[in-house]
Order: structure tokens, then sequence, then C-alpha cells
């Protein structure tokens, strides 16, 4: 069999296509034009929000914005402010992306899709969808960037240091009462 190698116009996704000298036709579809069409548009966000465009213009909002967020439970009211600017900014960003890769695309179409399939998402970016949606989801993001920022975060590649619970001058005062 010979494999052969198809490119989409749109975000520049390969499509494999067996090809039997012996046969005349071998393709088989699985999936519904809804489907292939979901895919195409995941495929596409996956690569737009790991473009630097994307990551510069979220990195720089965060920036803007994380001193305002703490992590209590009641929500001040400038973070309803700073979620609908989030939402419009990154949101417009993300459809006229879209727009320029996939002719024809709609996003309430595919906000539509998104619910029906959205077990059917990478992690990754549905965590990252979420916060133009969901605004704990949102929040969070702004909490671990404080964290992170304020060096809060611990650092798997820096080694642990285990230190005693016990002040050192009572534990020799413990040790000597025992002798």
């Amino acid at each position: 069999m010979d494999v052969q190698e198809l490119k989409m116009q749109s975000c520049g996704d390969n499509i494999i296509e067996i090809v039997d000298p012996d046969e005349e036709v071998f393709a088989v579809s699985c999936s519904s034009a809804e489907e292939k069409a979901f895919d195409t548009v995941i495929g596409c966000i996956e690569n737009i929000v790991i473009e630097e465009g994307f990551e510069q213009l979220q990195q720089s909002f965060l920036e803007k914005h994380y001193l305002e967020f703490d992590d209590s439970e009641e929500n001040k009211l400038s973070y309803t402010l700073i979620f609908k600017e989030y939402v419009d900014l990154l949101e417009k960003y993300l459809e006229q992306q879209l727009m320029e890769k996939i002719p024809g695309f709609n996003m309430n179409t595919f906000t539509d899709l998104l619910m029906q399939h959205k077990d059917e998402v990478p992690e990754d970016i549905l965590v990252r969808l979420l916060t133009f949606t969901d605004f704990m989801a949102f929040k969070e993001m702004f909490l671990y960037y404080r964290e992170e920022k304020e060096g809060r975060i611990l650092d798997p590649s820096q080694e642990l240091l285990v230190t005693s619970l016990m002040p050192t001058a009572s534990k020799h005062k413990s040790n000597t009462e025992f002798q």
C-alpha cells in the first residue's frame, strides 16, 4: 500500500490517504462532515493558542491585571470588568484567526458544536476555552499567575529542603532530659 499525504488549506492539517494500487478506491469515512469540521477547528485552535501572537496577548493581559486578584471567597466588582475585557480581547483575536484560516467559519456554530463535543477536546485547549466562558476558570488562571509571579509556586526543578518541625534549641533540651 502507498500512503499519500494531502495538505488541507486550513491550519496546515495533514490527512493521510491510503491508496492500494490493486483497488480502484480505498477510502472509508467514519466521521460526519460536522465532526470533520469540528476537528478542523480544534486543530486550528491548538495551533493558534501556541502561536507567539496569542501567547503575548494573553501574557500582557495577565501582567496588566494580575495584582487585582486575590484568593478570597468574595469576588470584587472589578473582576467582572476585567473578565469582560479579557473575553472580548482574546475571543475576538481567536475568531479573527479562525476566520482567516477557515473560510466560512462561524463562532456561534462552533460554540454550539463545542458544547456537544466538549469531552472530545484536548484538556489543555478546553481549559483555555473555559477561561472565555467560565468565570471561576478565569479567576483561577489569574490566581495561579499571581502565585507564580510572587514565587509561591513550588518549582519541582529545585531541590527540596526538609527541615524539622521542632526548633533546634528544644530538640537539644529534650535529648538532655532523657539522659
